[in-house]
């Protein structure tokens, strides 16, 4: 069974396992209610933790982050998932600096839960993949259908295409397979997602890719939510791209 590895997996554990069986009697996942509760909590915990920190340079330091003092106010920016966001101290509030729209809790979370693991460490060449991170092996059927599977069906039959859904998030080509990306989620923080492209012999797959360091950035849970974050975001400008004009059908 996978154990979270901090309060950061506290809202993730119990999502899409579809039914636990307990002395032959199902139990029904939490709703989402629960779930956005579960967030909710898990991101006060993340605030105090970040609150107590009194060297706020050496912080951003380790996650690559900048300071800035704005008016009495100091302000760490940062770049997640190709957009610039600010947290702004004592009250640890997260908020874009690219437009007025709010922030997802999930990204509030894994935003804070970076600068709170960050380590310093520097991306290396060795690549490992996600049965290889802290209790991967045991989580990876659940990795696998939130992340894996709706990257191949949405992906697999034109994988090209996973390059033009990616470059809008600031990914680049690499190397790997059929088609492979690689997103730098963070500046010291970087997901490659591969396609190979399947045949009448051979089924579509996919893979993930990281640095050898990112376990000293994120969770391993907080890891899979990353993944999924990109994962679909994707699928969603590559509908967006796919979307006709407006102009369409018009007579």
């Amino acid at each position: 069974m996978f154990l979270p590895a901090s309060h950061s997996t506290l809202t993730h554990g119990l999502r899409y396992s579809p039914q636990l069986k307990v002395k032959k009697k199902f139990l029904s996942l939490p709703n989402q209610k629960d779930y956005q509760y579960a967030n909710e909590l898990a991101y006060k915990l993340a605030v105090s933790e970040l609150a107590k920190i009194d060297d706020i340079g050496q912080l951003c330091l380790k996650s690559g982050a900048q300071l800035k003092l704005v008016g009495s106010q100091e302000v760490i920016v940062l770049e997640f998932l190709n957009k610039s966001h600010q947290i702004r101290f004592p009250d640890i509030d997260v908020s874009s600096t690219d437009s007025d729209e709010s922030v997802p809790l999930r990204d509030k979370l894994l935003i804070l839960h970076y600068l709170r693991r960050a380590t310093g460490s520097s991306l290396t060449n060795k690549i490992i993949t996600f049965r290889e991170l802290p209790e991967g092996a045991n989580y990876f059927p659940n990795f696998s259908q939130r992340v894996i599977k709706p990257l191949v069906d949405s992906f697999s039959r034109k994988p090209q295409r996973l390059l033009d859904a990616a470059f809008k998030l600031g990914g680049y080509e690499t190397d790997y397979g059929d088609a492979a990306v690689t997103i730098n989620a963070f500046s010291r923080l970087a997901i490659t997602l591969v396609l190979w492209q399947g045949d009448d012999e051979f089924a579509s797959r996919g893979s993930v890719l990281f640095s050898s360091t990112i376990s000293d950035y994120l969770s391993t849970e907080d890891i899979t939510v990353l993944c999924e974050t990109i994962t679909w975001r994707l699928v969603k400008t590559l509908r967006e791209i796919d979307k006709p004009p407006s102009w369409v059908g018009r007579k």
